[in-house]
């Protein structure tokens, strides 16, 4: 399964289920890390068992060697081979680093990991997927894209949990008249300008990834939708397919752009076909300085 998100982890661990991650697969009989007591996080998977090594490759893969390694896919010598090597490290296809203490911290899938190229974080290692997780755990954001590879910086595009921000709006006397209005209202911006730049001040204090800090975002005119072809089936973002379809949006984004037109084809859950338009807001947000971690 996926990490859940910070607050469930803490609930569960404050009513005194001693709650812990792990990390493994088939592949390894399960178990690779497990956070010991006394050391549950919500942003690592633990320590490596006893009898297990892990090292991590030029490209940030977790390559594992253990007693529970697999010995082979049934009848399948050449889905092996890609694995597993000849002398007995497992290739996990997850990108990750271990921390000052110990811990393996799991990032993305490696297929899905880039570089920043250029300025001042000039190839540093980026995860869209973990920067996107990181701003989901807050209840206001519902789904984010972030893109940066290849760039100088991260940019991201939010969606807004419609039912959460509604209801603070209406707490707050913010009237609005649907999705759009309410996605574009300037308090919804800085109620997501401090989503994002908490992530950034978190991000700052992790020496590999603080180049990941978002730069610049924008809210969404509409929620992404697996009908509309942005999201799969199982409601994961289509990054490339969604940097196609609002190609205009991402070059406004790194263009510097204020704001930016933009109308959408959508589809209705009675299979009927509209269009919604809006002119977005595009916001910087701050980035922090870069914590070095004490010797």
């Amino acid at each position: 399964g996926e990490a859940i998100g910070p607050d469930l982890f803490s609930f569960y661990r404050s009513i005194g289920i001693n709650m812990k991650q792990l990390y493994g697969s088939t592949e390894t009989a399960v178990f690779v890390c497990l956070q010991p007591d006394h050391e549950a996080r919500a942003d690592t998977v633990g320590v490596p068992c006893e009898g297990v090594e892990i090292k991590l490759s030029e490209t940030g893969e977790i390559l594992v060697k253990s007693p529970g390694l697999l010995k082979g896919y049934y009848k399948n010598e050449a889905a092996t081979a890609e694995v597993l090597t000849a002398d007995g490290w497992y290739h996990t296809s997850d990108a990750g680093f271990i921390d000052a203490s110990g811990h393996l911290k799991i990032i993305d899938r490696v297929k899905d990991v880039g570089r920043l190229k250029g300025g001042a974080h000039d190839g540093a290692m980026f995860a869209p997927k973990y920067v996107e997780n990181k701003l989901k755990f807050f209840s206001h954001i519902k789904e984010a894209v972030a893109y940066g590879d290849q760039r100088e910086r991260v940019c991201v595009m939010v969606n807004i949990d419609f039912e959460a921000v509604g209801n603070w709006a209406e707490r707050r006397n913010l009237p609005y008249a649907g999705y759009t209005d309410l996605a574009q209202k300037p308090e919804v911006y800085e109620l997501i300008r401090e989503c994002v730049e908490k992530v950034n001040a978190d991000l700052s204090r992790d020496e590999l990834l603080a180049g990941s800090q978002i730069s610049r975002f924008l809210v969404l005119h509409k929620e992404l939708d697996a009908d509309d072809g942005e999201l799969t089936r199982t409601n994961k973002v289509r990054r490339g397919f969604i940097a196609e379809k609002y190609g205009v949006l991402v070059e406004a984004l790194y263009g510097g752009k204020a704001e930016q037109y933009i109308q959408t084809q959508v589809k209705f859950e009675d299979g009927r076909t509209g269009s919604v338009s809006a002119t977005l807001k595009l916001s910087d947000a701050k980035t922090f300085t870069p914590v070095k971690a004490a010797a």
